[in-house]
């Protein structure tokens, strides 16, 4: 069977990292439409919005290190297959219940090919340059989260079906994207034995490498759980906007700036990345709290510019920290591990957000979530300055350098 091109390989593995954003985020600018029509709760919809998490981390639990065992593509296909599921449940739903499951198949799927596509890229990278990977990877999700929220927000006001329109679209994108990935290259670096159930592991060496990369990328994610379960409500309530498409356009700008940044930044240290994405999300962060209460759109839209900055930084860089620091043949499960990670804390800090605004309302629900992040932030930068001059003070340290750009950088 015919295979594709290492180059053409890497741009279809970075296809895939897009799809994971966007499916994660298609339902954002849908959700104020699901809580008037099918008459749900703030904590329903941010219940909504964490079952994807939730699914995939325990696909993660699971199922981590089968890439590892299958290949990247098989992994891959398997995850587009529910992903693929779970958008056509979304494309027809007619209550909340069948969303639920959708999520919770998107959720499947993306577990199963995100490790797995976000190695390949590693894999797949021009030869001397894996550590750029993540910010190519950065840029994909970013492009994904664009995509779809810019164009869920313009049918959402513009278009017939507002509720299912896009993931029609998306099921469409899905079968697209399958097609291409059924010619990734087979075999590659996998263990030749039998595949069991194990939960991922962290090479040896690597733990405070892991431990930094991981808090950054779990930084991301929190700010995802903030974000893209309660962006749309605030910009409706908090901020008084009622225009889905100035909604999803508000997403397009977090997304522009993360491409932005990611491209700026790649050749940058990782850990300084991490350092100032954490300073810089923090600030972000009290920025969209201010614009809650000066009913600011300004504010709002400056808001996103500055998380998407710092969103770009800390991902990029926490995965930048970890990647090229993995031996190949541990590289999915170990990136596995950071999404478990980062989307079990996606999953609870999503959970708390909608209790809270339940609760207490949606004002105090953004507060306490930006103290948190905030105050995540700083731990983030503190620990990249810490991981910095340790390695810097032993350069032979027991951290496995598998190219040479790593040694520059070390």
């Amino acid at each position: 069977m015919a295979e594709l091109t290492r180059r053409s390989s890497f741009f279809v593995a970075a296809g895939v990292v897009a799809l994971s954003l966007w499916v994660s985020s298609a339902p954002t600018v849908t959700y104020p439409l699901y809580k008037s029509d099918w008459y749900l709760s703030t904590t329903a919809i941010t219940a909504l919005f964490a079952v994807y998490p939730l699914a995939l981390a325990l696909v993660l639990i699971g199922a981590g290190n089968l890439a590892d065992f299958i290949g990247r593509r098989r992994a891959i296909l398997l995850g587009l297959a529910a992903a693929f599921l779970g958008t056509l449940l979304f494309a027809i739903a007619p209550s909340i219940a069948w969303a639920f499951v959708g999520r919770a198949f998107t959720g499947i799927g993306v577990g199963l090919f995100v490790g797995p596509a976000t190695a390949a890229m590693i894999e797949y990278s021009p030869p001397g340059r894996a550590s750029w990977a993540s910010s190519a990877a950065t840029v994909a999700t970013s492009v994904g989260l664009g995509v779809s929220t810019a164009l869920s927000g313009a049918l959402i006001q513009y278009a017939p079906f507002p509720t299912h329109l896009s993931f029609w679209i998306l099921v469409a994108v899905i079968l697209v994207l399958g097609g291409f990935s059924w010619f990734l290259p087979r075999g590659g670096d996998i263990e030749h034995t039998a595949w069991r159930v194990s939960l991922p592991k962290i090479p040896r060496g690597l733990g405070a490498a892991f431990t930094t990369g991981t808090f950054g990328v779990s930084l991301s994610t929190a700010i995802g759980a903030l974000i893209f379960s309660l962006g749309a409500a605030i910009a409706k309530e908090l901020v008084n906007s009622e225009n889905a498409f100035v909604h999803g356009l508000s997403f397009v700008l977090f997304a522009i700036v993360s491409s932005a940044a990611a491209l700026a930044i790649r050749r940058f240290d990782s850990r300084a990345s991490l350092a100032a994405g954490g300073i810089t999300t923090a600030i972000g962060v009290m920025i969209l709290v201010a614009s809650s209460f000066t009913h600011s759109l300004t504010e709002f839209l400056i808001s996103m510019v500055v998380l998407g900055i710092g969103w770009s930084m800390v991902f990029s860089g926490g995965l930048g920290v970890i990647g090229p620091r993995t031996p190949s043949r541990q590289r999915a499960s170990t990136l596995s591990a950071v999404y478990l990670a980062a989307y079990a804390v996606q999953a609870g800090a999503a959970l708390t957000f909608g209790a809270l605004a339940t609760s207490h309302g949606l004002r105090w629900a953004l507060v306490a979530g930006g103290i948190s992040i905030a105050a995540f932030g700083l731990v983030v930068t503190a620990l990249a300055l810490v991981l910095r001059q340790r390695e810097r003070v032993d350069l032979h340290s027991e951290s496995p350098a598998v190219d040479n750009e790593l040694a520059r950088e070390l």
